[in-house]
């Protein structure tokens, strides 16, 4: 076969250090933004950057020409050092050690783009703790929850 032909739909999850509630209104939009600029300067195709408070979900196209730990690394230490000048009350400010990384088949594109517009609302009702492990076992994760959080 002559062409590399790949069309990779990833949605990528993590949250702030100990989940503490740092992404307030005054960032979220342009920290979404970022994050989808990032994306795209990667060539992975955002579809998608939302989130809450305490955490964030990026539906992307993986690029055929970087690794997903590269993608993830590049999204964390950039966005977070951006963070930090947004002023004095983000100086403190890091990203979880680790992230939740799963394939999406192109016709579930859709459903996880609205998943993460409605991520408000989602969390009117449920914890990022309990979101994410209803993801994990939806993916058949196997995890110990004493590991999971930092």
């Amino acid at each position: 076969m002559g062409q590399s032909l790949v069309k990779n739909y990833v949605h990528i999850i993590f949250s702030t250090k100990h989940r503490t509630p740092s992404i307030d209104s005054s960032i979220e939009n342009t920290l979404h933004d970022y994050i989808g600029g990032i994306c795209k300067k990667m060539d992975c195709q955002p579809i998608r950057v939302g989130g809450y408070v305490d955490h964030i979900h990026i539906l992307c196209r993986l690029s055929k020409k970087i690794s997903l730990v590269s993608l993830v690394k590049e999204l964390k230490s950039n966005s977070s050092k951006w963070i930090k000048t947004q002023g004095n009350q983000y100086k403190s400010f890091y990203w979880q050690d680790g992230y939740g990384a799963f394939s999406v088949s192109p016709n579930q594109t859709t459903k996880i783009t609205d998943y993460i517009v409605n991520q408000h609302e989602h969390h009117r009702k449920k914890t990022f703790k309990e979101e994410y492990r209803v993801i994990l076992d939806a993916y058949n994760v196997d995890y110990d929850d004493k590991y999971v959080w930092d």
